[in-house]
């Protein structure tokens, strides 16, 4: 895809924000941003012209929100990592017991690093990790922790630390899913296969 004449086109298109809506141009450029750093998988190679290029409007505008690319890459990775986390959340509200719902969390995070490998390596492989304070990423593993000593309250998984059976699980989904973004032609099963295996060895879930 030719991002820059794509975006030129939707520069073209696009007119003015009314006075007034600050927020909303600041949430288009987030959203553009999202869109670039899924095709790019790289925050270093993302420019503030062509996320402005991609809204449709000056360069300068783009600073009135950000001061720079980190900044806006930041807010980018925020917002994706918070409308991730509700994602999840909607998951889990399809199963009523908590073996399900630690199924239906836990295929969903690996769906979505497979729908959006771009951003996967953005939000867990770029060097603004050491740059940046990315803590809002603990919610995720916090709510990880909080589903997995649920199958163990219920008896449904043996009793032990639920934190680090959580960190167990979600490095071995980190693994399964890095391994299909950074090395596509391995011969590897089904994710959801891989899943069920981890569920059954290192949660102990039946």
């Amino acid at each position: 895809m030719d991002v820059t004449s794509s975006a030129q086109g939707r520069a073209r298109a696009r007119g003015r924000n009314p006075r007034g809506q600050g927020e909303r141009l600041r949430e288009d450029v987030v959203s553009a941003a999202l869109r670039l750093l899924d095709e790019l998988a790289d925050d270093q190679a993302l420019s503030l012209r062509a996320v402005a290029r991609e809204v449709g409007i000056a360069a300068t505008s783009v600073y009135i929100h950000f001061a720079d690319r980190d900044a806006l890459v930041l807010a980018a990775l925020e917002r994706c990592h918070h409308d991730l986390v509700r994602a999840v959340d909607e998951a889990e509200a399809t199963s009523a017991d908590p073996v399900g719902k630690l199924r239906a969390r836990t295929r969903l995070l690996g769906a979505w690093a497979q729908q959006h490998p771009g951003l996967y390596k953005v939000l867990h492989e770029s060097t603004l990790n050491r740059r940046a304070d990315m803590s809002f990423r603990e919610e995720m593993g916090e709510r990880t922790t909080a589903a997995v000593q649920r199958c163990m309250d219920a008896g449904l998984a043996p009793a032990g630390d639920a934190a680090t059976v959580s960190l167990d699980l979600r490095t071995a989904v980190h693994g399964a899913v890095s391994m299909r973004v950074n090395m596509p032609d391995l011969p590897l099963p089904p994710l959801d296969e891989q899943v069920e295996r981890f569920l059954a060895k290192l949660v102990g879930v039946a």
